[in-house]
């Protein structure tokens, strides 16, 4: 006589433990992230500094011509791995949140250079090229840097790391 079959667990309640497990991982790693992106982001004034830069097609952008609207500076690099990888998100985030002026601000690159990197990389937003004066103005000193200013000119928030579509609509003013 052969003993009877042990009964079976539906897959679905043998998964849920390891989806719950999973989920509540991931969700405590992104917090972890987010904190030290916050921690470790330079320390600004409470009034943005104005600056001119260049945009690739040669036109210029003045920060305080942007007053009125929200503005996401990202400043960037093309050889910095973090900043390439969040480039989707920021298409996704200009795209989805037309109101908002976003700027990648590249702080290494030529503009021969680093248009071709706006290219290969699908970027769809205005790339400007940085100043010396510019990056020291902001603290600048990891990539990718990510400051966010309100429609009054006001720094509300500055991040040091990569960010993610829901990090950028929950930071933005």
């Amino acid at each position: 006589m052969t003993p009877p079959a042990p009964p079976t667990t539906p897959w679905r309640q043998r998964l849920w433990p390891i989806t719950r497990e999973w989920g509540l991982t991931l969700l405590l790693a992104g917090a972890v992230f987010h904190i030290v992106g916050q921690l470790r982001a330079p320390a600004l004034p409470d009034q943005a500094p104005d600056f001119t830069l260049s945009v690739l097609d040669g036109e210029t952008v003045t920060l305080s011509s942007l007053h009125g609207q929200p503005v996401v500076l990202n400043f960037w690099a093309p050889w910095c791995g973090p900043c390439r990888a969040e480039v989707p998100q920021f298409n996704l985030f200009a795209e989805g949140y037309p109101q908002v002026a976003v700027l990648g601000i590249a702080t290494d690159g030529t503009p021969p250079s680093l248009r071709a990197a706006q290219t290969r990389l699908g970027i769809e937003y205005p790339v400007l090229l940085a100043d010396e004066q510019t990056v020291t103005a902001y603290g600048v000193t990891t990539l990718p840097t990510t400051v966010f200013i309100d429609a009054s000119g006001q720094i509300t928030d500055a991040h040091t790391g990569i960010l993610t579509l829901p990090q950028l609509a929950v930071m933005v003013p």
